[in-house]
């Protein structure tokens, strides 16, 4: 039984303003999206925030080449990925700007407090910068002389700088991360860190700018302004009241269990992140899960290519619940995986067409054929019975151990064994013939009865991942769904069911 302090408080990585949509921003959010959900289901009081990382010199000069201010080119931005969220059904409960006034005020503190303690110092950076992802290298660091990340050449850069004494927080960091296996996910991401940046040494910290003016100016020195990355990876914080006149939520919900980021910037979440907030004497976040990339066609997304698959266009196509779906199932999260229409179209035709829908509708039909669309009260046992609810008993159980760990496709994968298994049943009990025999009208009543709670049941479990579903579901069979502990009791459903026949969830559509 969850009390008033089980929360939970999950985040994305903030979108940056200058990047075009595709989807892996979607996976990201689905992701994000279902776990918020699944705690909510379990009873959590949760917070679930993501938003825009707005600052910076590549959004400086992408407003510049597009005619905009600044602040019109992020407003713009802004707009397209809200209607990505509504479009995939992310129901988040923060959405945070980095040019809101309350974070550039609450960025300012954190800055000032850092100087005043002697963790910032003023100095001269010389060396060399990604512009497109605004991170700072060495020539070690380098693939080939270019970004490590974008692949793109990199510049150098001579100018005014401050600078924050990261590497005083080093040895903390290796001794937190070798101390918490789950601190840092999945966990090759946390041998990456260690060996390629916290073992080798931490040199100290370019964290000001001064040949550009979109960002977040420092108090105390004007011609500055805040090193992008300490502004943006500050909003986790800010976004629920920290260093602010009423700091309620930032209490109750921190430190965060998960940050939800991409693999490219986990150092930036798990080394710069923990270590400002080591320096300003905060918890740091439980878990920050690095997933890996979505390709498509087995190629890398890029604009250049041509490939950068709008996740629009196949949400007004497919549906959110078909995307949702697709995305959690065929990509292992914190892996990387692969999008293309013809993989989706065939998940939808097979696993929600053929396994799910077709489960409803025959169980529908059949008590609608059979019974005249009511199952009546006098119910008996089959032979197949027990088998069918010991299988959904122990996929209510692993599904919520898969979830736990955000191992989404193998909650799928489990859930859907039950929903076969359902397909199966059928076959076994063989309605049809039971309809015609003599004293068997009470066994019809109850194995149609036992498709009813399997139905149920799945519809709970896969609420997080596809929650447009269930409610159709429950329309249909003239039942209510319920907390996530419901799908762990098997005949909850009242007894005399009373369907109504509605459109397929899922109609199979044409491959060509």
């Amino acid at each position: 039984m969850m009390n008033e302090k089980d929360t939970f408080y999950i985040t994305t990585a903030l979108f940056y303003s200058n990047s075009y949509l595709h989807v892996g921003h979607a996976h990201e959010i689905v992701a994000a999206d279902a776990m918020a959900r699944y705690k909510r289901l379990r009873g959590f009081d949760v917070k679930f925030l993501t938003g825009m990382d707005e600052h910076g010199q590549k959004i400086e000069q992408a407003a510049q080449a597009a005619g905009r201010t600044p602040q019109e080119h992020v407003d713009y931005v802004a707009e397209s990925v809200r209607e990505l969220m509504r479009n995939l059904g992310a129901d988040y409960d923060i959405f945070w700007r980095t040019t809101d006034p309350a974070h550039i005020a609450a960025v300012r503190k954190i800055f000032n407090r850092l100087y005043e303690q002697g963790d910032i110092y003023k100095g001269a950076y010389r060396g060399l910068y990604c512009t497109p992802c605004e991170t700072f290298y060495t020539p070690r660091q380098l693939a080939a002389g270019r970004c490590p990340v974008c692949e793109r050449e990199v510049c150098e850069i001579d100018e005014e700088a401050y600078f924050f004494k990261i590497g005083k927080y080093g040895q903390r960091l290796i001794e937190h991360i070798e101390q918490n296996p789950e601190f840092i996910m999945p966990k090759s991401r946390a041998n990456e860190m260690l060996n390629n940046f916290l073992r080798p040494g931490l040199e100290d910290l370019c964290v000001s700018r001064t040949s550009f003016k979109w960002g977040v100016p420092v108090d105390f020195d004007p011609g500055h302004v805040v090193y992008v990355w300490v502004d943006a990876l500050s909003n986790y914080a800010i976004g629920l009241g920290f260093m602010s006149d009423d700091d309620t939520l930032y209490k109750k919900y921190w430190p965060a269990d998960v940050h939800i980021v991409g693999k490219d910037i986990v150092r930036f979440h798990t080394i710069i992140w923990p270590a400002i907030l080591m320096a300003l004497g905060q918890p740091l976040p439980k878990q920050v899960f690095g997933h890996g990339w979505v390709n498509i066609d087995g190629k890398k997304i890029g604009k250049s290519l041509g490939n950068a698959v709008d996740p629009n266009n196949p949400v007004a196509t497919y549906g959110a619940d078909a995307i949702r779906y697709f995305l959690l199932k065929e990509i292992v999260f914190g892996q990387d995986g692969n999008f293309s229409i013809e993989a989706l179209v065939n998940r939808i035709n097979s696993d929600l067409a053929n396994d799910l829908g077709n489960l409803l509708s025959r169980t529908v039909g059949m008590v609608d054929k059979y019974f005249g669309g009511e199952l009546p009260a006098e119910q008996a046992a089959t032979d197949f019975d027990e088998d069918l609810r010991a299988v959904a008993a122990r996929v209510a159980k692993s599904s919520e151990e898969h979830y736990d760990r955000m191992e989404f496709d193998q909650a799928l994968a489990e859930i859907w064994t039950l929903i076969r298994r359902a397909n199966k049943y059928i076959d076994q009990v063989e309605p049809w013939k039971l309809v015609k025999e003599e004293g068997k009208r009470d066994a019809l009543a109850g194995s149609l009865y036992n498709l009813v709670e399997v139905l149920r049941i799945a519809a709970i479990l896969i609420e997080p991942i596809m929650p447009g579903i269930p409610a159709r579901i429950y329309e249909q069979l003239n039942i209510q769904g319920g907390e996530w502990s419901k799908a762990h009791n098997f005949g909850l459903a009242p007894k005399e069911i009373k369907v109504t026949k509605g459109n397929a969830l899922f109609p199979r559509i044409d491959n060509k």
